[in-house]
């Protein structure tokens, strides 16, 4: 089959009883996008920034005739901002996935004795992804419904159907996301399995037969003993896709010119996912080495090729016992990762390994390892790819920290939002580090509407701003009933514009659908997108996210600019984990410093709501700031 015989990732039919995404008033984005930078950038910059957006609000202006243009692309599109935020988002970035774009759940650590536990482990999960493939091959997975602000409204289910059939190929300018064709017979299903930096074809379909488990795991054996033939390793290839896109597009190019490495990328990028059976990495397995091991393998010396980043999903486990989930980002949105997740690993303990000691009842035939033509230009381009992914992993700062004071139960009897009191404690540490406001990005799924992915929830607001700045010291004349009516402000501010963002009427996709339909209209690039302050409303230094899970693992990413943050948290009913990452290389981040200000910040938080209306008694959530709180200990890991 050749390569590129595929059509791009689209569903259709699985969200068309769910409404259209709405177009907001150009006026009301407008004003919201003012009231958001107000506070964010100098008054004279703020100034020239009203009068280039009255200008292009004004009636009759280029804005309502653009506005126009994105009304009639609604009528003939299912998203009208689809295909514009997935290549802003994700298909134009040329940075590489690993740390910059993909993000991970890291599973609880595993107590392998042996490598046989590993590799049934494997054998278990693999069992549990088929299950969970049989359910999606017959359209039956349960309809999801919104959670949380407006819960109870159905939500479009296209994403899980590219969990297992997308592939996001890198291209010189652009990647593209593509899907396989259905066909009338397909060929047998397969899974790629990376083994010592080398990729095994794994058929989980023989004969019309789905493979058990007891005959995954005498395959898995297999692979383990072929990958240990030193004789035949081949190069790691692997590593080419952990570098930036266009680099990555280059050298798969050059690849592409053999036909054994033609076939070898064929079976990668039309295979089911990945299982990546990797080698113990040497570190203590605390939750912030699990987290970087799973973000970057450890470098070229350690995992870092034993991978494959284009594939959507890749299931990582190590012999270590450290295990977890890869993710392209591209196709699906964090929730859909921890609802596929979460059914294997409930799968896993729930269903008992099936592995019996009966031979299997026929021979099964060897797994095929693929192969690869290196010329000594793949050789360069290899080096070059490991040298970057090492510093990438040199230059990677990440603390995964559990606050045990309280949870989401203690926020709630406050008849607060948890996820907004969270925000609020994340605008609180950054102005504790660093003593501004910057631009946050806070996802906020869509998937009330037809082909819904995100839109983002600004949490840098005013509201915030009075709070963080009185808590800070720079209004002491306040008490703390006073202050608590402040917090309430900041929580209600950033609830408000949650449900606007859910809503499909926040401004961020607006804005971004506006910019883009003039450039389609091959327009002169409008002031608006050229003005400093839109450029800083996008630089998102604190990026955000809350994936709460049922199950016993977390999620992390890295920051998506050189002196930012990423911060990703589970809130659960007695706990929150933390996942806090930045580059050691910026001056102005440090992670564990963030941690230390959001620690403290929550602790005061939870004090000023304990005395300011005391709805629960002291005894029953302590979160009085004790001395050595205050001080700064070290928090536990």
């Amino acid at each position: 089959m050749p390569i590129l015989e595929r059509e791009p990732s689209r569903d259709h039919g699985k969200s068309d009883g769910l409404p259209k995404l709405p177009v907001p008033k150009l006026q009301q984005t407008l004003d919201m996008y003012l009231k958001c930078m107000r506070h964010l950038v100098p008054e004279e910059k703020f100034r020239r920034t009203k009068m280039i957006v009255d200008q292009f609000g004004a009636p009759g202006g280029v804005g309502q005739f653009l506005q126009q243009k994105l009304l009639e692309r609604r009528e003939k599109n299912a998203n009208w901002v689809y295909d514009y935020w997935l290549e802003d988002m994700y298909l134009n970035n040329r940075l590489a996935l690993p740390v910059n774009s993909s993000p991970v759940m890291v599973f609880p650590k595993q107590n392998f004795r042996t490598n046989s536990d590993s590799l049934r482990f494997a054998a278990h999960l693999i069992s549990g992804v088929l299950e969970y493939k049989a359910l999606l091959d017959a359209q039956a997975l349960p309809v999801d419904y919104a959670r949380g602000q407006l819960a109870g409204t159905p939500l479009c289910m296209d994403q899980y159907y590219r969990l297992f059939t997308s592939y996001r190929l890198p291209g010189p300018k652009r990647d593209t996301l593509v899907a396989q064709k259905s066909s009338v017979m397909p060929e047998p299903e397969h899974i790629i399995v990376a083994c010592k930096n080398q990729f095994f074809v794994l058929d989980v379909v023989i004969n019309f037969r789905r493979l058990n488990e007891k005959d995954l795991y005498t395959q898995l054996e297999k692979i383990w003993r072929m990958a240990e033939n030193e004789e035949e390793r081949l190069p790691p290839i692997g590593l080419l896709t952990s570098d930036g896109r266009t680099e990555w597009a280059e050298a798969r190019s050059v690849l592409i010119q053999d036909s054994t490495n033609r076939d070898s990328l064929d079976m990668i990028e039309r295979c089911l996912c990945l299982v990546c059976l990797n080698e113990p990495s040497g570190p203590e397995l605390t939750d912030t080495n699990r987290a970087l091991l799973m973000l970057h393998g450890g470098g070229p010396e350690r995992n870092g090729g034993n991978c494959w980043y284009d594939k959507p999903l890749q299931f990582v486990i190590g012999s270590d016992g450290c295990c977890g989930v890869v993710c392209e980002h591209s196709p699906f949105e964090g929730i859909v990762l921890v609802q596929c997740t979460e059914y294997l690993l409930k799968y896993m303990k729930g269903s008992p390994s099936k592995l019996v000691r009966a031979a299997s009842v026929s021979e099964l035939p060897a797994p095929r390892r693929l192969r690869w033509k290196c010329s000594p230009e793949i050789q360069a381009l290899l080096a070059a790819s490991a040298d970057k992914l090492q510093r990438l992993v040199k230059n990677l700062d990440m603390n995964v920290y559990k606050f045990t004071n309280y949870g989401k139960e203690f926020i709630k009897k406050q008849k607060m939002s948890p996820d907004a009191y969270i925000q609020v404690a994340l605008q609180l540490a950054y102005y504790r580090c660093h003593g501004r406001q910057v631009s946050t990005y806070e996802s906020a799924s869509i998937r009330r509407f037809q082909e819904g992915r995100v839109d983002n929830i600004r949490s840098a607001t005013s509201e915030a701003l009075a709070f963080v700045r009185t808590m800070t010291g720079e209004n002491c004349s306040l008490n703390d009933v006073e202050k608590l009516k402040q917090l309430r402000d900041a929580i209600n501010a950033q609830t408000n514009y949650t449900i606007m963002a859910i809503t499909g009427m926040a401004i961020d996709n607006h804005l971004l659908g506006l910019r883009e339909i003039a450039k389609e209209l091959n327009m002169e690039k409008l002031e608006l997108f050229s003005d400093e302050t839109y450029t800083i409303s996008n630089q998102f230094i604190l990026s955000t996210s809350q994936v709460p899970t049922t199950v016993e693992m977390f999620c992390c990413y890295g920051p998506v600019l050189p002196n930012g943050y990423g911060a990703c948290y589970n809130p659960q009913s007695d706990h929150i984990i933390f996942c806090v990452s930045s580059f050691r290389d910026s001056e102005e981040s440090c992670s564990d410093k963030f941690v230390k200000a959001l620690r403290e910040g929550l602790l005061e938080m939870g004090s000023l709501c304990t005395k300011g209306n005391n709805p629960v008694t002291p005894s029953e959530h302590p979160v009085q700031v004790s001395n050595t709180m205050r001080n700064g200990s070290k928090p536990q890991e």
